[in-house]
């Protein structure tokens, strides 16, 4: 190969480094971000059932983005807690 030289490995190698580094450096962060947003999506579905079935009893929690990760990330007790602060608010 005629143009492969010294520093065009070097340059080849410390870019792999470089690509390596930063995969390791953002995988945590990533999947962590990932792990939310799952369990966010878990619990606005959650409460979208929790709401029909609702409807029947006469109580209704708004469906945003602070009650769904309210809902996904603590599940059942997270419910709970919207639920008692729902009717202590009301």
């Amino acid at each position: 190969m005629p143009g492969l030289t010294i520093q065009t490995l070097l340059a080849y190698f410390f870019v792999l480094i470089l690509v390596y580094v930063l995969f390791r450096l953002l995988y945590g962060p990533l999947r962590l971000v990932a792990r939310v947003a799952y369990r966010t999506l878990l619990g606005a579905g959650l409460l979208w059932v929790l709401n029909l079935i609702g409807n029947l009893a006469g109580y209704h929690l708004p469906l945003n983005l602070p009650t769904a990760m309210t809902a996904g990330l603590l599940g059942l007790p997270g419910l709970v807690v919207l639920l008692v602060l729902q009717r202590l608010t009301a």
